[in-house]
Order: structure tokens, then sequence, then C-alpha cells
């Protein structure tokens, strides 16, 4: 069964400030003349690395779940310190999804494909301003 991991995105504000700050890192390797690639640093290395081909990092912002990067790699390594660490290699891009209420975690977690948010496509729902699509998403209305 494919899975996907979810994570909070901490100190973000919105989808738009995570492209800007996936967008701002890659230009900044593209100067020191790295590899264009992005990926998040995590201490904790999935142990169902198989099951996560094809899955999908889901961000957490603001309490509740708005986008996701697909994951492309996972890359475990030691750093310095000889703590055990890895990096998630995520495709550049966001998916806007629908808004699903999260409380917060630490680190991150599994979320199986039946539990994850769909993908936001073009409706009205977009049009709203985000105060007011939080409001109804924890009513249970949208």
């Amino acid at each position: 069964m494919a899975l996907n991991l979810i994570k909070l995105c901490v100190g973000c504000e919105s989808p738009q400030q995570l492209e800007e700050w996936i967008a701002r890192r890659l230009a900044d390797k593209a100067r020191m003349g790295q590899p264009q690639e992005h990926f998040h640093t995590t201490r904790m290395v999935p142990k169902r690395l198989d099951d996560l081909s094809g899955g999908s990092l889901y961000w957490v912002i603001k309490g509740m779940v708005q986008c996701r990067q697909r994951l492309l790699e996972v890359r475990p390594f030691t750093d310095g310190e000889g703590i055990s660490r890895c990096h998630l290699v995520l495709e550049p891009e966001l998916v806007l999804t629908e808004w699903q209420p999260r409380r917060p975690f630490q680190g991150w977690r599994y979320l199986k494909i039946e539990d994850a948010p769909a993908d936001r496509g073009a409706s009205r729902s977009e049009e709203l301003p985000d105060h007011l699509r939080r409001e109804l998403t924890e009513l249970g209305l949208m």
C-alpha cells in the first residue's frame, strides 16, 4: 500500500510563502553552483521506504493541511555528530489540497492515501479568503 508523509510547516503562513521560500532556496543553490534539487532534512528516517514510493509530503500550515509536494526520494545519512537523518527529496512545485484540520505534532507522520485530503480543483472555494475558508473547514462545511 502506498503511503504519504505529513509534517508541520513551522513558521510558514501560507502555501504562497512556502513557494517563495522554495524558489529562494533554489535560486541560492543556482548561484552557488549546487544541484537544483529541493529537499527537507529530518532527523527520523522512515522505516517504510518502499511504501513511500509514489507518495507525497503533505504540509500542515496554520493548523490545516493546505498543500503537498511529491516525494521523489528519501536519502538517509549520518551527520557530523553521528546522528541518523535523512533528506526528503521533493518536487519543487506545490499542489494545493482541500483544507483538512490537524492538531500539532512533532516530526512527521505516515499518512494513508485514503486519509489524505484531495487535491483542490478549480472550484468556487478557491475564491474564498483564507480566514473564511478556515472557519468553514473548522465547522465541517467544506
